[in-house]
């Protein structure tokens, strides 16, 4: 297995039964150094498998390609969970994905807990007296246990009589984006893809993360307010993960591309419609609920692994408007 015949094969177009191996070791905290690599790559030598190295200098990721045996003697799911165990709990996240058609056209992202590090929900509970109460409620809903409608009206109705420059304080001290946000969607839209955000939260805050971390498009629940105050009450469309299944297919539609070329990322049950129909969905430090749905998992790094997924280098990432 060497570099050059990897670059060799690149230069090919991919089989369309080819997959891909990528291993993303997180920064200061694991390397892939050759032994690892080895080891992980043995039981993939028989089936033509190549590396190609996506940020070698701090040998943080790196891929294995190959071509896979028959279906009834290979599950990708399988091959993942067998070299985590190899890993023995080191931060790596491994993925295991089809090598044709792996740079996406659409972003579509999640907001709360995925792009920003908040739930904002929780945050203006925080401010009325409310906070671990409703906590409790966005936690169970964004597992799966509650119904997401009902979770959120019940939710707002506790607000009821929040000042409505609380939200524009909760923006200003409490949202901070995740890493890796920007470097994600600067890249994707530098390389020609299309980037949407689709929240389960409310405008304001979906608008100012739209603005800040450069996404496309944006779509959230309305916030209902009367003379100044929050009325508690739910919008008529709540985007539930029904309609961010719509939001992605009105967006396929409108750019005339497929759901093959979308990456749909998110971390909670509201999610796993449309990362199950997205041609490369991700669950991102997420919850069980979307982890089985998920093609790929990323526990360990921020969102600018979402690009060697994808199979960009490092010398690729756009990292400054």
């Amino acid at each position: 297995m060497t570099e050059e015949n990897a670059q060799d094969r690149q230069a090919d177009a991919p089989r369309p039964q080819d997959q891909v191996l990528v291993l993303i070791a997180k920064p200061g905290a694991a390397r892939l150094d050759d032994d690892l690599l080895a080891e992980v790559a043995q039981p993939l030598a028989m089936f033509n498998a190549e590396l190609r190295w996506l940020e070698e200098e701090g040998r943080t990721a790196a891929e294995i390609a190959f071509t896979p045996p028959p279906p009834s003697h290979y599950n990708p799911r399988s091959l993942e969970d067998r070299v985590r165990r190899l890993l023995m709990g080191l931060p790596i996240d491994v993925a295991v994905l089809p090598l044709g058609g792996r740079r996406k056209k659409l972003l579509i992202a999640d907001m709360d807990s995925t792009i920003i590090g908040q739930e904002c929900i929780d945050e203006l509970a925080d401010h009325a007296g409310v906070g671990e109460e409703v906590a409790e409620v966005t936690e169970r809903a964004m597992r799966g246990e509650l119904d997401f409608r009902a979770a959120l009206r019940e939710r707002l109705r506790k607000l009821e009589g929040l000042p409505e420059r609380v939200i524009d304080e909760v923006i200003e001290q409490r949202i901070c984006v995740n890493n890796g946000a920007e470097v994600l969607v600067r890249t994707m839209k530098a390389f020609g893809a299309h980037t949407a955000l689709v929240s389960g939260g409310f405008v304001p805050f979906a608008r100012h993360v739209a603005e800040v971390v450069g996404f496309d498009f944006f779509r959230a629940n309305e916030l209902p307010t009367a003379d100044g105050r929050l009325t508690g009450e739910a919008p008529d469309e709540i985007v539930c993960k029904d309609v961010k299944l719509r939001t992605m297919l009105e967006l396929v539609e409108k750019l005339g591309i497929t759901t093959d070329d979308v990456l749909a990322v998110g971390d909670g049950a509201n999610d796993a419609e449309m990362v199950k129909a997205a041609g490369l969905g991700v669950a991102y430090h997420a919850k069980p609920a979307l982890e089985e749905v998920a093609d790929a998992r990323i526990r360990h790094n921020d969102l600018s692994a979402l690009l060697y997924l994808q199979g960009y280098r490092r010398d690729e990432f756009v990292t400054s408007n």
